[in-house]
């Protein structure tokens, strides 16, 4: 005998982030097929796109009210293949390969396990405000966009720097959470000089922007420059702002 069974249907305001994630996963393994086929700057521009869809899919789920222990979980596992797996390869097949030896399959495998790590912290003890530790999408893109900017690199020299990425992300070193940040609490005037500043990288250095600008933000921790908290409005202009409404 047939039993009836109830098909739960699962609500659109959960199904559009989690398409979102998917996009970043396929950007991933995208990735790493073009890194295999010898195509690496094709390779670091899909996961610049990553980067999009990962910023994307949280903002669309809190706009939709559609956030769900599942959408977590499924943009960690993204971010793991599309910032952790996938950017590491792509040093390794750009800068490193055979002729790294042991030491360079060592520092490629250190930053993905780093990043799981960062990611696996993040997910049983991140509470609100700055992050602990390079966020692993920062530090996938860094990755991205030492391809993008056509920097020469020893294997030796990017042994060192996957090695330096990574204990960033498993370090304490605070970061600016950017994410928080809404339309009701950002500074106009913050906002229009760091746009300023992002087009003015892009003209001027071009294909070196995407590396001029997370550079600066991975400097950023250990300077103690908290981005989100710089961007937002501070107490007395929010309680300016509402004295206005009312």
């Amino acid at each position: 005998m047939r039993r009836n069974r109830r098909v739960k249907n699962i609500p659109l305001n959960k199904i559009v982030p989690n398409m979102i994630t998917s996009g970043s996963v396929l950007s991933g393994m995208f990735s790493l097929i073009l890194t295999y086929q010898g195509h690496f700057l094709p390779s670091a521009l899909v996961l610049i796109m990553a980067v999009f869809f990962d910023y994307m899919d949280g903002k669309v789920a809190r706009s939709l009210g559609g956030s769900s222990a599942f959408g977590e979980e499924l943009d960690s596992l993204a971010d793991a293949l599309s910032f952790g797996a996938a950017p590491a390869f792509l040093m390794y097949a750009k800068y490193i390969g055979i002729e790294g030896g042991m030491p360079g399959a060592l520092g490629t495998a250190f930053f993905a396990l780093c990043g799981l790590l960062r990611l696996a912290r993040f997910n049983v003890t991140h509470v609100a405000g700055s992050f602990q530790g390079l966020p692993i999408p920062a530090g996938g893109m860094a990755l991205a966009s030492l391809v993008i900017a056509g920097i020469p690199l020893t294997p030796r020299i990017a042994v060192l720097v996957m090695t330096s990425l990574g204990v960033l992300m498993i370090s304490s070193v605070p970061y600016g959470n950017l994410k928080l940040l809404r339309r009701g609490n950002v500074n106009r005037i913050k906002v229009l000089l760091l746009t300023l500043l992002v087009v003015s990288c892009f003209a001027m250095l071009r294909e070196k922007a995407f590396l001029a600008l997370i550079g600066i933000y991975i400097a950023s921790g250990p300077l103690g420059i908290d981005w989100g908290q710089w961007l937002a409005k501070s107490r007395d202009e929010e309680e300016k702002a509402a004295s206005e409404k009312d």
